[in-house]
């Protein structure tokens, strides 16, 4: 059935801003969407609530404690037709627990892959995370997940009812022009993102690479890392425009993530025409076309400097092909198809 216009839909996410994270970029850009088509959209985030305390390991991430009565009232004064639960977390818990009350269908999320991210920063076995994540996910009436091979990979783990749901990028925003003036000498290789264990920044920075390695955005790993590499340029956070010219001014972009289940990262570096190079992943599967807008391999040396050799208007021209138009529409699709 095609999406009619008009409906009330609430998105519950423990992951959005102030916190920088390709969940937020994404989630805001879905909004922004879903409203041009005449939706009306409520977010529900962490800032929403007056309790919150850091992450263990992680304190950039705000959790809420005891978000169900607030979140209920949010709710039942929105009157949702549809609920979208993005992350497994508290507010997750809480949204999936409203629904299951209410006997209302929502929809969740696959942003990252969760099992082994838990596993990064606490050693508890992925297993055990897994058969969480099926009783989190598998409770709703559709998962939305970005990548054709990630669907095949989470139905050999059991998960039920996927949906296709890619992401896009602001190709307006990010685009090659106006460059800042980097110091350091060239080539320069760039990572953009959080600076967190699960990202393998080591496995980019420790490699022996001509020029100047910088690493665009800040987290709980940075200090360590800042010790550990004194060579490497640390920027910290950067927004908006001056991402934008950051990333334009690199000559690669490393994304080293074995993770992440697309990255948005790598579509916003290819917009800014700098292509990429990455570990094999399920993220850079389903962003690099091979020796266009760049290279993945598992020496990732050896991919940093093929990636010099491509085309910077060649991934410019791909990236371009990823907006945000038919994602949200996806996304939508997919609302109705569970409401349906």
């Amino acid at each position: 059935m095609e999406p009619a216009p008009g409906l009330r839909i609430a998105i519950v996410t423990d992951a959005y801003f102030p916190h920088i994270s390709g969940v937020a970029t994404t989630l805001k850009a879905t909004c922004e969407e879903l409203e041009k088509q005449g939706n009306i959209v409520k977010i529900i985030a962490p800032r929403d609530f007056p309790l919150v305390i850091p992450a263990p390991t992680y304190p950039e991430i705000k959790l809420t404690l005891f978000p169900y009565k607030r979140l209920e009232k949010m709710l039942d004064e929105f009157k949702p037709d549809s609920i979208h639960v993005a992350v497994e977390g508290p507010l997750g818990l809480a949204a999936r627990k409203y629904a299951k009350k209410r006997k209302m269908c929502y929809t969740t999320a696959y942003h990252t892959r969760f099992p082994e991210y838990v596993h990064c920063r606490t050693g508890i076995p992925t297993s055990w995370v897994y058969a969480f994540a099926r009783w989190f996910h598998n409770g709703g009436s559709g998962v939305m997940v970005a990548a054709h091979s990630l669907i095949k990979e989470l139905e050999g783990h059991g998960f039920k009812n996927l949906r296709y749901w890619p992401r896009g990028v602001d190709s307006e925003l990010f685009n090659p022009e106006n460059p800042i003036a980097l110091t350091g000498e060239r080539p320069i290789f760039m990572y953009m993102g959080r600076v967190s264990v699960e990202k393998n920044l080591d496995a980019f920075l420790s490699l022996d690479l001509p020029g100047t390695k910088y690493i665009v955005g800040d987290g709980p790993a940075r200090k360590a890392l800042e010790k550990k590499y004194p060579n490497v340029i640390f920027t910290g956070y950067k927004f908006g425009k001056e991402l934008a010219q950051h990333v334009a001014a690199a000559d690669v972009f490393v994304f080293p993530s074995l993770t992440d289940t697309l990255g948005l990262v790598m579509l916003e570096a290819n917009a800014c025409g700098v292509p990429v190079a990455a570990l094999p992943s399920q993220a850079s599967s389903t962003v690099i076309k091979e020796g266009e807008n760049g290279i993945v391999s598992a020496d990732l040396k050896d991919a940093c400097l093929r990636a010099l050799t491509l085309s910077r208007e060649r991934a410019r021209a791909i990236a371009i092909e990823s907006g945000w138009k038919e994602p949200g529409e996806l996304f939508l699709k997919n609302l109705v198809c569970a409401v349906e």
